[in-house]
């Protein structure tokens, strides 16, 4: 009789496990389990806009260099006198008594005094000419964009304090005095086009060649009416130190080309050399992809999230790389740092 009553209690326990595993599949159940999205908010990354403008690198630089000024006088001739300062003349003119003492930066004319102890040398019969050198101390700004994670495009504008010296002759320097300039200092500023790539990376070093082509003006110390200026032409190879994921540290050696004419009416233009070389140290700055979080008290080192937004850490200072573990690859944590040591709650 027991095992007759058991029966009935078994069969119906049958059916009512058999109804549990077929009822979803026949109202459409397909999971029972709870959904994680109650629980995780998907975080909202940076806009497009902010996308595009994190690859922008703005620049600041300063540093040194060495500008080597030269021209020859071919067509002309060079009178001295002794004390005074050396003359040029044309030598299709050599028996005229007019000539000129400037033929830098404006040309002036002078009456050549022809005496028994005056030199003379012509262009026909040797390289005449003359040469300077000059320290510069450029500051320089540029703006590039980085794409590909090598290739670079941009621009930028330099403004240099350049100081002269008297420009020493190339020939006959026993027989022909130094030329004085009227300008023995000038500011000259360049604006150029910017074109470069990375080409070897070690670890956080980078080795970045890159041109500038541009144009330049000489100040107000120039006559622009009989100067006639070119294009120039930079090229350099710089060494960057990449301090964090948006600052870094570079040294750029560079030299320049560039040059300008003298023009002179009824007389051939005299052509003037400048190249220099250049050694600059400065900083890069890139805009970053996040913006900064917006709650003043948030000492968060890495990159986190209020919300469905994220952000990039207040606290974090630029010029180190961000660990992801904790964010900053120091051995001593903020709260044991600074004013906080004295606290006894930094947080």
């Amino acid at each position: 009789m027991k095992l007759k009553a058991a029966l009935p209690k078994r069969f119906s326990a049958i059916i009512a496990l058999a109804f549990c595993l077929v009822c979803p599949q026949v109202f459409g159940q397909q999971d029972n389990s709870i959904p994680l999205d109650h629980f995780y908010v998907d975080r909202q990354g940076p806009s497009f806009f902010r996308k595009v403008l994190s690859k922008v690198t703005f620049g600041l630089s300063t540093g040194y260099g060495l500008t080597t000024f030269k021209h020859s006088l071919d067509g002309y001739g060079i009178q001295q006198n002794p004390g005074e300062r050396p003359i040029i003349f044309p030598i299709g003119d050599a028996a005229s008594t007019s000539g000129y003492s400037n033929w830098f930066n404006r040309v002036d004319s002078a009456v050549i005094n022809i005496l028994p102890t005056s030199f003379r040398a012509s262009s026909d019969t040797a390289d005449i000419g003359f040469r300077n050198k000059a320290f510069n101390i450029p500051l320089k700004a540029t703006l590039h964009v980085e794409f590909l994670d090598r290739y670079r495009i941009g621009g930028g504008y330099s403004f240099e304090y350049v100081n002269l010296r008297s420009f020493v002759p190339t020939k006959y320097d026993e027989s022909i005095n130094l030329f004085k300039p009227d300008v023995p200092s000038f500011f000259l500023k360049k604006y150029f086009f910017m074109l470069g790539a990375s080409v070897y990376r070690y670890y956080e070093y980078l080795l970045v060649v890159d041109a500038n082509i541009g144009g330049y003006s000489l100040g107000k110390k120039f006559d622009k009416e009989v100067i006639n200026k070119g294009v120039y032409f930079n090229l350099g190879v710089a060494v960057e130190r990449e301090m964090s994921e948006y600052f870094r540290v570079f040294v750029r050696p560079s030299y320049e080309f560039k040059n300008f004419k003298t023009s002179i009416e009824g007389a051939d233009a005299i052509k003037h050399k400048f190249n220099a070389f250049y050694v600059n140290v400065g900083v890069t700055y890139r805009i970053p992809e996040l913006r900064r979080c917006f709650l003043k008290t948030c000492n968060i080192q890495i990159n986190h999230a209020h919300g469905n937004r994220e952000y990039r850490s207040r606290v974090h200072p630029i010029h180190k790389k961000q660990n992801p573990h904790y964010g900053e690859n120091h051995p001593t944590l903020i709260k044991y740092k600074g004013r906080n040591k004295k606290k006894l709650n930094p947080y």
